[in-house]
């Protein structure tokens, strides 16, 4: 008889307070083994169905329980404008290169006036970080949840009809107010770098009211975007978020988003990962910054303090995975990069998708570094439902 049917019958009946606690630990000897077999399973590339077992606080019965979301996500909602510039327009708008900087209207104006002239052909896409990985994960193949704030504008539209259409639930529809949605200005230099200046607008005011408990307790993951740090509602959110997650038995994922965010705003973002989380995206900047150190072994040492695994993007060198017990080097495929803007993002939504199906850390990195490696080819953040289709039957032929 199959571990799931023993289960089943063993706790098909009441119990009575004498031996609840006997039943209680023999459930939990044989739940572990049956955990320790999947992951045995995993580690061979057997694609297991995503299975949880939810015990009720009087330990009465275990009932099997397949979540709705591979994962949540709260975030900032943002439309972007992609412009190609050059190194010296960058210099001369005082721009950092590579980096995330918070600006208002009136200078994202500016910068607009200045680079009318530049607009490249997909100059207009939702865009946010966590966004655009929950959008990735959806068209791969599995159900995801995002928690934004858009307004009644045409910006809000365009957001609203991307998760929409990509088949991101939320729950947006009667939530929109008065007001301006967040927008990013993406400067894509040569080299294929991207420089972020965002208004995050009516994002900003993105707060504990957006987190939907409901959604969270029926995820196996949430997805916390680094640049929440930014915001004292933003980052009251990401901690409530985290907190209703540890309560409810669903894993933290936590990406650092920028070097800016690890720099600028560290308090927060300590307080984000503070009692651990089970996995951290990051890049190489971003991990030597939360490290306060030049080297990535000293890097990945300081991880390690606040994550049960993690991955580490290299760029075209591919990708560092631990997975709580190994060190894994990943390498990418070469390709011709035109622009990096959504590279992070869909490295993170690939590697859900793949967790999503019960493969490995390692194989979960070797398809994110695919997908990852075929979004810079383009313009615009993301690519679409047929791409993602299309690299899912590549690599897992299916």
């Amino acid at each position: 008889m199959g571990f799931q049917k023993v289960l089943s019958c063993a706790l098909s009946h009441d119990l009575s307070a004498s031996v609840k606690q006997a039943h209680h630990n023999a459930i939990r000897t044989l739940l572990a083994l049956s955990l320790l077999s999947q992951h045995t399973q995993r580690l061979h590339g057997a694609a297991l169905p995503r299975l949880r077992y939810h015990a009720a606080l009087n330990w009465d019965k275990w009932t099997p329980l397949v979540k709705s979301y591979a994962a949540y996500a709260i975030g900032a909602a943002l439309v972007d404008t992609e412009i190609q510039v050059s190194d010296e327009e960058l210099v001369a708008m005082n721009v950092d290169k590579g980096m995330m900087t918070l600006v208002d209207a009136d200078r994202q104006a500016e910068m607009l006036a200045h680079l009318s002239d530049h607009l490249i052909r997909a100059s207009h896409a939702s865009g946010g970080s966590a966004g655009n990985s929950m959008i990735a994960t959806a068209l791969m193949g599995a159900p995801t949840y995002m928690s934004c704030k858009v307004a009644k504008d045409d910006d809000g539209d365009i957001y609203l009809a991307d998760l929409e259409a990509s088949g991101v639930a939320h729950g947006l529809s009667n939530q929109r107010q008065d007001g301006v949605t967040g927008k990013c200005l993406v400067l894509i230099t040569p080299d294929a770098e991207r420089s972020l200046n965002t208004n995050l607008a009516i994002s900003e005011t993105l707060s504990v009211d957006e987190v939907n408990e409901s959604a969270i307790r029926e995820s196996d993951w949430v997805y916390l975007e680094g640049y929440l740090v930014t915001s004292p509602t933003g980052h009251a959110a990401a901690l409530k978020t985290k907190a209703l997650a540890d309560q409810h038995g669903v894993l933290t994922a936590v990406s650092f988003s920028d070097p800016g965010m690890v720099k600028f705003f560290r308090d927060n973002m300590e307080a984000m990962v503070e009692g651990g989380v089970e996995l951290v995206f990051c890049n190489e900047s971003e991990a030597l910054e939360w490290g306060q150190c030049d080297d990535i072994e000293g890097a990945i040492a300081a991880i390690k303090q606040v994550a049960r695994r993690f991955v580490i993007t290299l760029g075209a060198e591919g990708a560092i995975t631990w997975d709580g017990t190994t060190l894994h080097r990943t390498n990418a495929q070469p390709v011709k990069a035109v622009n990096t803007n959504g590279a992070g993002d869909m490295f993170a939504g690939a590697f859900l998708y793949a967790l999503s199906r019960g493969e490995s850390d390692l194989r979960a990195t070797e398809f994110a570094t695919l997908a990852a490696g075929e979004v810079v080819k383009y313009f615009g953040p993301r690519l679409d439902r047929d791409a993602c289709l299309d690299l899912r039957r590549q690599f897992f032929g299916d």
